[in-house]
């Protein structure tokens, strides 16, 4: 007598279920927007420096392509993804876009026509920005030349390929909420946490992500993977026994500089901090005022210092390598270490990372040369040396800056990073 109503009631909860689930997935289309007038040119100029701080350019400009055209391509575990044209191309582009809709899809992940966007468009934390700051951008990117650059198809794996399930992803790590400013703190470092959690979105590289591609609970901005390398913790940069940062370096690095004891940046944070470069130098300062007051334990103490050639020599390939490729530039008394900048390799947090990622893909892609801005580059040495020359030359340079803490398994690393290059 009870097997009706349990099954009557398990078809009653299906249909709840799936009706939710499909309120969820769904969302209406907002209109075309009307022609708009020219927006002020203080708005523009305002969004333009906002567009900067949140590297839109980095992504929505494929190489050799137009300016925030789309068309890069994103590798991520699920598939690879595209980026979209945002020009204000009518056709293929945001053309039609109106403010409201503008908001919705960063905030809400939502394109103008309902579909849901991916979150490698990094929507979590463009929710916190300011209505103003979201306003602003929106005028610059309509203000600019219209590209007519139809959208790639993406190529996402099972099942996320089925766009409709973001919306659970959304359900589950969708909270972020705008900031508040905490009056314990100065201007300058409140100006540095909104710049760093909402627009900048740095935890989107810097933190490590869960199996669904979210951060992972209580480990913000404590580290990732992005294309191959790690992207270092931000925590604990001024308490650091090696080499710690002061606030200067770290507003200089963040603006494409080479800075003593640091160097430059490298690898996928290279265009980032080109996008900085017109970045005010009072949002550089609030941003290292901001990232180097967190805090996180300190490493071991250690004493790195890279030996003059003349002291190694003949002992292991390593030194005779440094001598034949990086002593030009980067020995003790290297030329070019006075009148170019190039860092003591010693100082680099490559060498001083617990992985070898960096410094490796640093050495086989070097860093290029950037047109109009004058700077160190570096060659790339993947053809120079081969595996077992690399492999020396890296745990040589380790030992002088880490003694007694080698990498493992440099020979597999660099046969994983040389087959990623493929």
């Amino acid at each position: 007598m009870k097997t009706k109503p349990l099954w009557v009631g398990a078809v009653v909860l299906a249909l709840v279920g799936g009706i939710g689930a499909a309120l969820l997935m769904w969302r209406p289309a907002i209109a075309p927007a009307d022609a708009q007038s020219p927006f002020d040119s203080s708005q523009v100029h305002r969004g333009a420096r906002v567009a900067e701080a949140g590297d839109c350019a980095v992504c929505h400009t494929r190489p050799g392509g137009q300016y925030l055209a789309g068309g890069l391509a994103l590798v991520t575990p699920f598939g690879t993804l595209y980026s979209t044209n945002i020009t204000p191309d009518i056709e293929t582009g945001i053309g039609q876009w109106s403010l409201p809709a503008f908001q919705r899809a960063m905030r809400e992940g939502v394109s103008r026509d309902g579909h849901l966007l991916y979150p490698a468009f990094p929507y979590a934390y463009y929710r916190r920005m300011t209505d103003e700051d979201i306003a602003d951008v929106y005028a610059y990117l309509m203000s600019g030349p219209a590209v007519h650059a139809p959208a790639v198809q993406n190529r996402m794996n099972f099942p996320m390929n089925i766009r409709p399930l973001v919306s659970f992803w959304n359900l589950l790590f969708l909270h972020q909420q705008p900031l508040t400013p905490v009056a314990q703190q100065s201007a300058t470092w409140n100006r540095g946490r909104y710049l760093v959690e909402g627009p900048g979105h740095c935890g989107g590289c810097h933190s490590p992500l869960n199996p669904l591609g979210a951060e992972k609970s209580n480990q913000h901005l404590a580290g990732g993977h992005v294309d191959g390398w790690e992207a270092p913790s931000l925590l604990g940069m001024a308490s650091r026994r090696t080499f710690p940062w002061s606030s200067a370096q770290l507003a200089r690095y963040l603006r494409a500089e080479v800075v003593e004891g640091h160097g430059t940046a490298a690898g996928p944070m290279r265009p980032v901090s080109l996008s900085l470069t017109n970045m005010p130098a009072s949002d550089a300062d609030a941003i290292a005022e901001y990232l180097l007051s967190l805090k996180a334990p300190a490493p071991s103490p250690v004493a790195p210092s890279i030996k003059p050639p003349s002291e190694v020599i003949g002992q292991t390939p390593g030194p005779l390598l440094f001598q034949s490729a990086c002593a030009g530039c980067h020995g003790p008394a290297a030329p070019m270490r006075q009148i170019d900048g190039r860092p003591a390799l010693d100082r680099t947090s490559a060498l001083h990372a617990t992985s070898a990622r960096n410094f490796l893909k640093t050495v086989l892609e070097g860093v290029p040369a950037t047109p109009g801005r004058p700077g160190p580059s570096m060659p790339p040495f993947a053809a120079s040396l081969d595996n077992h020359q690399l492999a020396a030359l890296a745990g040589f340079l380790r030992e002088q800056a880490k003694p007694g803490q080698p990498w493992a398994d440099l020979s597999s690393t660099i046969d994983e990073l040389r087959q990623e290059a493929q």
